[in-house]
C-alpha cells in the first residue's frame, strides 16, 4: 500500500510546487515579493525531489535499505534547502511589511541557518547508513526548530497587528509542519508508520505555497 500511496502523493506534490514557483517567477512583472515567493516554492520542490525521488524508487524496487546512499544524500540536500526555505520565508516577512532595519533578527536567523547547515556536514549524521543514530538528527534540528519558532512568532504577531489573515495562516502552517515533523525526527526509527507524518507536514508547506499563489493571482486580476 505504501508503495502505491506515496508516489501518488509525491509526484503531484513536486510537480505542483515547482510549476507554481516557476509561474510566479516568470510572471511576477517586477514584484519582488511574488518573485521571491516563487523562488521559495521552487526551492521547496527541487530540494524535496532529492529525497522523494529516491524514496519512490526504493519503494517500487528493492526497499529503503538497498538505497541508503541515495536516500541519505537526499535527506542531506533537503535539510539544507529547507533551511534556505526558512531564510526566504523570513525575507518575505520583511518584504511584505517593508521592514529593513532589524539587524539583530537578521543576525539571529543567519547564524541559526549557518549552524544548521554546518551541523549537516558532520560525518556523525551518518547520512549514508540505513538507520543512523537519532542523536545528530536532534542536534541539527535544534537551530532549525528555533528558526521555525522565530518565524511563527513574527508571522503571528504581524498578522494580529495588521489584521492580516493570510500571514496568521502561514504561522499556523509552520506550527503544523513542526508538529508533524518532530515526532518523525524522534520516533520514526521506532515505528516506520510514524514516518508517514511527513505527508501532512508536507501539506502544511503546500498550504503556504497556495496562500502565496492565491495572493499572486488576486494581484493580477
Amino acid at each position: 500500500m505504501q508503495a502505491i500511496m506515496e508516489p501518488i502523493f509525491h509526484v503531484p506534490y513536486l510537480t505542483t510546487v515547482v510549476l507554481i514557483g516557476l509561474t510566479m517567477i516568470r510572471t511576477s512583472n517586477g514584484n519582488n515579493y511574488f518573485k521571491w515567493f516563487g523562488i521559495m516554492s521552487v526551492t521547496l520542490g527541487l530540494g524535496d525531489a532529492f529525497h522523494l525521488i529516491p524514496r519512490i524508487i526504493a519503494l517500487v524496487t528493492t526497499g529503503f535499505e538497498d538505497h541508503a546512499v541515495s536516500l541519505g544524500f537526499g535527506k542531506f540536500v533537503t535539510s539544507i534547502t529547507m533551511t534556505i526555505f526558512y531564510l526566504i520565508l523570513y525575507t518575505l516577512w520583511k518584504k511584505r511589511y517593508a521592514i529593513s532595519n532589524v539587524p539583530k533578527l537578521d543576525s539571529a536567523m543567519w547564524l541559526l541557518a549557518t549552524i544548521r547547515i554546518a551541523l549537516c556536514f558532520f560525518p556523525q549524521n551518518q547520512w549514508f547508513i540505513h538507520e543512523p543514530a537519532v542523536t545528530w538528527a536532534i542536534h541539527r534540528n535544534i537551530p532549525f526548530a528555533i528558526m521555525g519558532l522565530i518565524i511563527i512568532v513574527l508571522f503571528y504577531k504581524s498578522g494580529v497587528r495588521h489584521n492580516d489573515k493570510n500571514v496568521k495562516k502561514i504561522a499556523l502552517a509552520v506550527v503544523l509542519s513542526f508538529g508533524f515533523y518532530i515526532p518523525v525526527v524522534l520516533w520514526a526509527h521506532v515505528h516506520m508508520l510514524i514516518g508517514m507524518l511527513m505527508i501532512p507536514k508536507t501539506l502544511a508547506y503546500v498550504w503556504i505555497i497556495f496562500i502565496g499563489f492565491g495572493e499572486f493571482r488576486q494581484s493580477r486580476q
